[in-house]
């Protein structure tokens, strides 16, 4: 089959959006089929693991600088019909994927669309909550042009049907589980982690550095905990206000890991502590799991889904402003149930791998296509 993926966000930026396009570009690619993916330029990619990388002339995102703004040139059509597809799949669409939206209809393609990141409810942490139902009613619009639309946890699908949209199914969670191991924690890493205190309790936050993730929330846990010390691992637009937040704290703003690093990151801290209540599925969350560092996270979006509470995690009221501060101590505190949350958080991540993921969502591509050609013949 042959799939062209229009995406708001692709390399070289890195977020949980990304390495789930990466993987499942992976797996089509190494299963047969061919993907072109339509995003805007950065970086000089042309290719990635076997597929075409066309990218599109876009603007940096006044609020959100690591985002561009990107409309398909004209030129754009021609790329597509030269590559052939079968299927169109439109990631978020905003601004590039209603150039998607065109070309599908326009060629009569079948069209996937998918849903990501909560954009409504960041709405609130920019300054611009009274634009939440606007925005509800053009997301409506675009998505409802798909045949199928897809999101990554039962709480978005429920959300995005209770908003009118159509036709809405699961994606299934993956995570890489061969990346992610706890065998990976090493007392290197946990030296520069802490900045030199190894022996002191060590909290991690991984993700994108940006109000919607609410990282400030983590300071009062930080300052409850005596000795206790904070690594911030990622970038993002709220990066300097919140080191000058931070500031005076035990907190190492680390920025970016990849691979080996960042899976030794997540393997070598004792939990990892995520506020963010706007998140469609969460995908660190997995990773954390996976490298067996037991998770704090609020109980928002799609985070149940992840993390059983007491199980393989902790979640918390995102209302109660003590409730990540009590579900952290308790974490840290009871050793052995800390060595207990850690495999059963293992265990969970190995139900999900990528291959699983990316068959799934094949089925969907073939279902849709053939639908649309038994329409066709009729």
């Amino acid at each position: 089959m042959r799939i062209a993926l229009f995406t708001e966000t692709f390399l070289p930026k890195v977020d949980g959006i990304v390495t789930r396009l990466c993987h499942t570009v992976e797996h089509l690619q190494r299963n047969g089929d061919r993907v072109l993916v339509i995003a805007p330029e950065g970086g000089n990619i042309t290719e990635y693991k076997g597929a075409q990388v066309h990218g599109v002339p876009g603007m940096p995102l006044p609020l959100y600088p690591e985002l561009k703004l990107a409309l398909p040139p004209l030129g754009t059509k021609n790329v597509i019909e030269e590559f052939n597809p079968d299927l169109i799949h439109v990631v978020n669409p905003a601004v590039l994927g209603l150039g998607g939206i065109f070309y599908a209809k326009s060629m009569n393609l079948p069209l996937v669309a998918s849903y990501h990141t909560h954009l409504p409810q960041y709405l609130q942490h920019y300054g611009l909550g009274a634009l939440e139902g606007v925005l509800w009613e053009l997301l409506k619009l675009a998505h409802n042009q798909a045949d199928l639309n897809l999101c990554t946890s039962t709480a978005m699908v429920k959300e995005l049907r209770g908003h009118g949209i159509e036709r809405v199914d699961l994606w299934q969670r993956g995570v890489d589980t061969e990346m992610f191991q706890p065998h990976l924690a090493s007392t290197s890493m946990r030296d520069r982690l802490s900045q030199g205190h190894p022996d002191s309790p060590l909290l991690i936050y991984v993700g994108r550095v940006s109000p919607e993730k609410q990282i400030e929330n983590i300071k009062p846990v930080l300052e409850a905990i005596p000795g206790s010390r904070l690594a911030i691992v990622g970038d993002g637009p709220h990066r300097e206000n919140l080191e000058a937040y931070f500031k005076g704290t035990p907190t190492h703003f680390v920025g970016y890991l990849r691979g080996l690093e960042l899976a030794s990151a997540y393997a070598s801290a004792d939990a990892f502590v995520f506020p963010s209540r706007t998140e469609t599925l969460g995908l660190v969350l997995l990773e954390a799991m996976a490298a067996g560092c037991p998770v704090v996270a609020a109980r928002s979006g799609g985070i149940p889904d992840i993390v059983t509470d007491g199980v393989n995690g902790y979640m918390f009221d995102p209302k109660d402003e003590n409730g990540a501060i009590a579900a952290t101590i308790r974490l840290l505190e009871a050793k052995e149930e800390r060595e207990m949350l850690r495999q059963n958080a293992r265990k969970e991540a190995e139900k999900w791998g990528w291959a699983a993921a990316t068959a799934q969502l094949k089925k969907y591509y073939q279902n849709i296509v053939d639908s649309k050609s038994l329409v066709g013949a009729a």
